[in-house]
């Protein structure tokens, strides 16, 4: 903290943000690279503890975890935890008996990406958050639906993932790119088979569109035979800009696009699809409950590539559809993702729990 990537870390900040303006202490936890001491600091009023770990990926993640937990201890007011990942460590909240309200991240260990090994961590894990949480948060409500086979219905509630309005952002920033204002469509995901990047790529370069897609995010042809497959589909339309984590970039490229391509096809609330709606783009969404729920009547949901060309047709062709599902993904954002919604939402449910303290 400050966030530079991904849902979670963006999410802890803008809630600890808003505590924070509501009178709350919030202290946070922050992982770091190396050996030495734990550090404490204050940013933007908010408590960091960075503890540094010299172990990379799953171990390192873990060993994260359980330093973390057991420094939150001495903090007997209520924890909130972002993540099953290491769930098996929150029996030390019940054995405290100190409040632990979990984000429970969607169904994280169905993902095939993480190998049957890692799939079985996790479902564990999510097991023990389900058995040890006071209380579940789901991004979605299918999430919550799904939770409801693991917990009391009474112990989950949906509070999803949000986005800030965007306002005046520089022209400019897309020139640099090599992109004109409203001259492109977008592709913001990480690159894996089930977001659909290599159907999304394929069906915009069937044919000249007369604009530009950009696509974020790192493709490494020699390391991965999926992002040589994307690369390889890809017509001279097509622009890899490679990964962006810088906010007033990312925003800037979202707000000048003609249209928002999400190949999305798993893990209820993606906030690449509310960052979408928050810059007033039309989307063009895989089918299924949780883009359907997200994005309502600003998206156009395709099932198969001819129907991403259909649809990209149809948006890049007819100005008043796009107007249509603009104003649209507008109001969509405006009634359910914005980060005040959601930080009263998250001080609400935590507040319910400070109350049973003695």
């Amino acid at each position: 903290m400050p966030a530079n990537y991904g849902g979670f870390e963006t999410a802890a900040e803008n809630v600890a943000k808003f505590l924070v303006g509501r009178g709350w202490r919030v202290v946070v936890y922050c992982q770091s690279e190396g050996t030495g001491p734990i550090v404490n600091d204050t940013w933007q009023g908010i408590e960091r503890v960075t503890i540094p770990i010299d172990t990379d990926g799953w171990l390192g993640t873990s060993r994260f975890d359980f330093v973390s937990i057991k420094h939150a201890m001495r903090f007997r007011d209520i924890n909130l935890t972002l993540g099953y990942n290491t769930g098996v460590f929150n029996i030390w909240q019940r054995l405290r008996g100190v409040p632990n309200v979990i984000n429970m991240d969607g169904i994280e260990w169905s993902r095939a990406r993480w190998g049957f090994v890692k799939q079985a961590i996790l479902y564990v894990n999510e097991r023990f958050s389900a058995l040890y949480g006071d209380h579940l948060i789901a991004d979605h409500p299918l999430i919550e639906k799904y939770l409801w086979s693991r917990a009391p219905k009474r112990k989950v509630s949906t509070i999803t993932y949000g986005a800030h309005e965007i306002v005046d952002p520089s022209a400019e920033i897309v020139r640099n790119f090599g992109l004109e204002p409203g001259g492109y469509v977008t592709i913001i995901a990480r690159p894996i088979p089930e977001n659909n990047i290599l159907e999304l790529v394929r069906a915009f370069s069937a044919k000249p569109r007369g604009v530009k897609l950009a696509v974020l995010g790192n493709f490494k042809r020699d390391e991965d035979p999926y992002h040589g497959e994307v690369l390889d589909a890809a017509s001279e339309e097509v622009v890899f800009l490679g990964a962006i984590f810088e906010p007033d970039n990312v925003q800037a490229l979202r707000y000048f696009a003609r249209a928002y391509l999400h190949g999305h096809t798993v893990g209820g609330t993606n906030p690449s699809l509310v960052e979408a709606l928050a810059a007033g783009n039309p989307v063009i969404a895989h089918d299924n409950g949780y883009n359907r729920w997200v994005a309502a009547d600003a998206a156009l949901y395709f099932a198969s590539e001819s129907d991403i060309d259909a649809h990209l047709t149809t948006i890049l062709s007819n100005t008043q559809t796009a107007t249509t599902m603009s104003s649209a993904a507008t109001e969509r954002f405006e009634a359910e993702f914005t980060w005040e919604r959601i930080g009263g939402q998250y001080e609400a449910l935590l507040s319910r729990y400070l109350k049973h303290q003695s």
